[in-house]
Order: C-alpha cells, then sequence, then structure tokens
C-alpha cells in the first residue's frame, strides 16, 4: 500500500485550488478569493495556511514583507493522490466500481462523454 499523503480538508482544497489558479500569492490574494464564496476573515486564511504549511501541502517565500505562498505539489500529482486515496479507502481498489458509481450517480453531457470515450481509448492504446 502506497504511503498516505497529508489529505487535505474541504476549506484547505480551496486553497489550493485558489493557488493553482492564481499561481504563488499572498495570502491577502487568496483570502479575497476566497472571500467571494466563503465566510473567511483574512486571520482564519492566514491560520490555515500556516497550518497547510507545517503539513508540507504549501511552500512559503518568506523573503518579502509579505510571505508569498505556493501549493507544494501539482494540481496533478494532488489530485491523483486524493483519486488514490478515494479509490482504496472506498472501492477497494476497483476503478470500474469508482467509475459504474459516478456514471450512476449523475448524468453527463455530450461533451463530457465524447471526453470520456476519448480518454477510455487513450487508456486501450497505453495498456494492452
Amino acid at each position: 500500500m502506497r504511503h498516505p499523503m497529508n489529505r487535505p480538508t474541504d476549506v484547505e482544497l480551496s486553497i489550493l485550488r485558489t493557488l493553482w489558479d492564481l499561481g504563488p500569492a499572498t495570502v491577502r490574494q487568496v483570502h479575497e478569493v476566497l472571500g467571494a464564496d466563503r465566510d473567511l476573515t483574512y486571520t482564519a486564511v492566514l491560520k490555515m495556511m500556516q497550518t497547510m504549511t507545517d503539513k508540507g501541502l504549501l511552500l512559503r517565500d518568506d523573503s518579502e514583507r509579505s510571505h508569498v505562498y505556493r501549493p507544494a505539489q501539482a494540481r496533478e500529482h494532488t489530485l491523483k493522490h486524493l483519486v488514490d486515496d478515494l479509490l482504496e479507502r472506498a472501492f477497494g481498489g476497483s476503478a470500474l466500481d469508482l467509475m459504474a458509481t459516478t456514471l450512476s450517480s449523475r448524468r453527463l453531457g455530450v461533451k463530457e462523454r465524447e471526453e470520456l470515450a476519448r480518454l477510455l481509448a487513450q487508456a486501450r492504446q497505453k495498456r494492452p
């Protein structure tokens, strides 16, 4: 079994998504983006980002007066680990069960079905 990464909470994922979209940013910049969606104070965002740094989810550049934060891992890396964790914990490692559950729980639009077909075709080419 793989070594589990620090699994981000929902709010931590919001901060990570914000930083993936913005690029390296200060607490104030992250707070401004999150303030539109959540009722979080500046100090709450600051504390969360400090905790995320301690957990290894964020890196902090403190060479300037306003510290600049960035995700410790690329978006794709983090999401892959989250999906792998969910796959193991909830579906016993069965990607088929994960996909069947996903497909039965929501309606896919035409574009999503086309993209899914493309990804399946691509996966067939990679693996016999």
